[in-house]
């Protein structure tokens, strides 16, 4: 892995990560729109089964319909999106292979499977099994499709956290030791269920945007008002639950990734009783000089609140990117090395591997790689700027998520006021604005996504395997062609969606 870096191309390194951005950020397009619907779709057979009156059952058909349209899509982004680890990412499937590759396999073989088998029943199974078993198949491609979620997340928080783990010179490869440790770990936990909540909202917002423009056009106007009733209703609890659940993802973030948590807070220099920036003059196309600034210009923040969600004090301690790299004490009384060993103590697990490799197999060399092979990936590292992710991005992606989560607690608010309490096929605006608020659900959903994966920049593996160090060494021509083929291709796959997906709604029940 050593000898690689000093061949690979660096336009290998930035196509690669550009290709593989630009799958997951298409792929994610698909999949919180499938979970979100599948809640709703469950909830509406839920209400056939119970009152028997087609009108649900008619309801339940067309929310099928467009969770299967948007699933079809999702699983071929998906697809492309796990062959892409084998492709260009060689270095990172060998080096933890058998830990990334377990949640994946078992997302695959009984997750999609069970997907597969139940989607069929509950399209073509409404005529030939019973009502409770066709409700029951359901719901279970919901649970499918949550299953799924789950493993896939699994596998990404173990990149921003890896556990139960440790790694074989023999081999070369980070090797499972405790799979439990990997499945149940508190950052796969919180990111799993602030994960699928906030799909559930999505799917929420695509639902009242959709009766929304029922109630503008004055079609279906029963159908939209009872279908508004029930998006409203699980758009309002998700959003809280996502609130909720994003407030222990993000103490999971400043308990294991502080850097993270500085960028998303653009704070360079920290310390007790922090506030909570609410706005500053952050520029998020350039990286700010974070080491000669105390703090971003025009910065206005909530006093004392990053302390607490960072800590669950409001006189906690909460690092910056200077204290980071110079190094710091932790609450518990640990010490954070600087920047400087870190990387000292990463060149030593390096060259105690290569002379393992060798045939020195020495008691030294093996208690190095047990001591200091955490911070493996700081010896690939050159400089301290390298391990600030960018500032701008984190901290306007996050805030722009945070934002529009108000806005949608608000909105749902008043859309149950109107729905309650007034006529809510009166006011337009309310109509109009049901039909905004679907673009500004997907945005908020893309920028949670930035904010986890750009915030842990440089890192595949979490101070343990830098990007540069993961890919595969392969042409850097190839990689850039296959990004504007998929470019081009999801770019229509997803044109192909919106417009099928358009002509049903337009066609109606």
């Amino acid at each position: 892995m050593e000898n690689l870096l000093l061949t690979i191309d660096p336009d290998v390194i930035n196509w690669s990560r550009a290709q593989f951005a630009l799958t997951a950020i298409y792929h994610w397009l698909f999949v919180p729109l499938t979970l979100g619907l599948a809640l709703i779709m469950g909830i509406m057979e839920t209400c056939y089964y119970r009152t028997r009156k087609e009108f649900w059952k008619t309801a339940a058909k067309f929310w099928q319909l467009l969770f299967g349209i948007n699933f079809a899509m999702g699983i071929a982004t998906g697809i492309i999106l796990e062959f892409e680890f084998g492709t260009n990412w060689s270095n990172y499937s060998w080096f933890v292979g058998d830990i990334f590759g377990a949640p994946l396999a078992i997302e695959g073989l009984l997750a999609f499977f069970m997907e597969s088998t139940f989607v069929a029943v509950m399209f073509f199974g409404w005529k030939k099994v019973s009502a409770g078993f066709h409700l029951a198949s359901t719901w279970l491609t919901g649970l499918g499709a949550t299953i799924s979620a789950w493993w896939i997340l699994v596998a990404n928080a173990w990149m921003q956290y890896p556990v139960g783990c440790d790694f074989n010179p023999d081999t070369m490869r980070n090797e499972m030791t405790s799979f439990l440790a990997v499945a149940a770990s508190p950052m796969a936990v919180n990111k799993f269920f602030h994960t699928v909540t906030s799909a559930w909202l999505l799917g929420a917002i695509f639902c009242v945007g959709v009766c929304c423009w029922y109630l503008l056009k004055q079609r279906h106007l029963e159908f939209a008002k009872q279908s508004l009733k029930i998006g409203a209703i699980v758009g309002i609890v998700s959003a809280l639950l996502t609130a909720y659940t994003g407030d222990g993802s993000a103490y999971q973030v400043a308990q294991h990734q502080p850097m993270k948590l500085a960028a998303m807070e653009a704070l360079y220099e920290g310390g007790t009783n922090q506030g909570l920036t609410a706005v500053a003059l952050v520029n998020p196309f350039k990286q700010p000089d974070y080491m000669s600034e105390k703090e971003p210009p025009m910065r206005l923040a909530i006093p004392n609140a990053l302390s607490f969600l960072a800590t669950r004090d409001f006189h906690g301690y909460v690092p910056g990117v200077k204290n980071i790299i110079n190094g710091y004490t932790k609450a518990d009384g640990t010490v954070e090395p600087p920047f400087a060993e870190k990387v000292s103590r990463g060149k030593a697990a390096i060259a105690a591997l290569k002379a393992y490799r060798s045939g020195e197999k020495t008691a030294a060399n093996l208690n190095i790689l047990k001591n200091d092979m955490k911070y493996f990936g700081y010896g690939y590292i050159k400089n301290a700027d390298q391990t600030v992710p960018p500032v701008g991005i984190n901290f306007w992606a996050f805030r722009i998520m945070v934002g529009l989560g108000c806005l949608f607690i608000l909105a749902f608010l008043i859309f149950l006021h109107y729905l309650y309490r007034r006529d809510i096929t009166k006011p337009r605006w309310l109509h109009i604005a049901g039909l905004v608020l679907i673009p500004l659900a997907y945005i908020a959903s893309e920028s949670g996504w930035l904010v986890a994966e750009f915030g842990r920049q440089p890192w595949t593996i979490q101070d343990m395997l830098p990007t540069w160090a993961a890919v595969s060494d392969i042409s850097s021509s190839g990689v850039a062609l296959t990004f504007f083929l998929f470019l081009f291709l999801f770019t229509t796959m997803l044109l192909v969606e919106i417009s099928i997906m358009c002509k049903q709604i337009k066609k109606g029940l």
